[in-house]
């Protein structure tokens, strides 16, 4: 599974996530079934270290409810960037964690929020309605955890770094060299990873609250009218302090706190 390139300067990155996440270690390879896969495989096996790992080209990526993540071709490799974080974490509260990474990375690609890069309930970056940013987040108890063990978490992102075509996806795609054309996939992973753990640790030790009006500042459906995949419809009013959606339907306000509800602004397909 070893890389052919040396471009993404493992030693940097992990030079500034190791003082946070002592063990850290970054692997990076050219071509992988999926980096989640790979993570969760190890952890179920016992080998829970906090590692990162990125792929050139994902042969069988993953999103939320089954969907695929469909990597650019061997010919574009460089145009997505895919890589998965694997720790142990073991937060009070796991509710909003899929929200607390997306702030971290939307921060990242875009400090001031000048390039309208915003937060799409429960795990998408979007820029103006169209997908940059997927995340999936899954987590394991060790093979040899017994009670009270702490769960491995295996956080999966996919950004979209140059020109995607749209065919076959629910939503149609951003990338970042839409503002920055001359950004590659190991720099802005080297922007993104560092703030990512110090984040996912926050989370850790104090959970969504902290997180909640910097998701608020991003959030693209807060005020729009939305439709959920089981037919609901109403007005979304944001996202509670405990990470779940709120929608103003006929019925009164709708809690959602399942990530297997999908949600879209009115008149887009699921």
């Amino acid at each position: 599974m070893s890389s052919s390139t040396g471009a993404w300067q493992e030693d940097r990155i992990v030079a500034s996530v190791a003082p946070l996440l002592p063990g850290f270690a970054v692997e990076a390879v050219a071509e992988i079934d999926s980096t989640s896969t790979e993570l969760m495989r190890r952890a179920r096996a016992g080998r829970v270290e906090p590692v990162l790992l990125v792929a050139e080209r994902q042969t069988a990526g993953r999103g939320r409810l089954g969907r695929v993540w469909q990597s650019a071709p061997q010919s574009q490799a460089q145009t997505s960037l895919l890589f998965s974080l694997g720790l142990p974490l073991a937060p009070a509260d796991w509710s909003g964690l899929s929200l607390a990474v997306g702030v971290s990375v939307a921060e990242s690609l875009d400090p001031t929020g000048a390039h309208k890069v915003g937060l799409k309930w429960p795990n998408d970056i979007w820029v103006n309605d169209s997908k940059l940013v997927g995340i999936l987040i899954e987590t394991a108890l060790p093979h040899a955890g017994g009670p009270g063990a702490q769960r491995y978490v295996v956080i999966g992102i996919g950004i979209n770094i140059g020109a995607r075509e749209a065919d076959g996806m629910r939503t149609p795609p951003a990338w970042l060299h839409q503002w920055r054309p001359d950004a590659t996939a190991p720099e802005v992973l080297r922007e993104v990873a560092e703030p990512l753990v110090r984040n996912v640790l926050a989370f850790e030790a104090q959970g969504f609250a902290q997180f909640a009006e910097r998701f608020a500042a991003r959030d693209v459906l807060r005020g729009r009218e939305v439709v959920l995949s089981d037919g609901t419809d109403g007005v979304c009013e944001g996202v509670a302090w405990s990470g779940e959606l709120q929608v103003r339907t006929a019925a009164g306000l709708q809690t959602i706190t399942s990530d297997e509800v999908s949600v879209r602004p009115r008149g887009m397909a699921f």
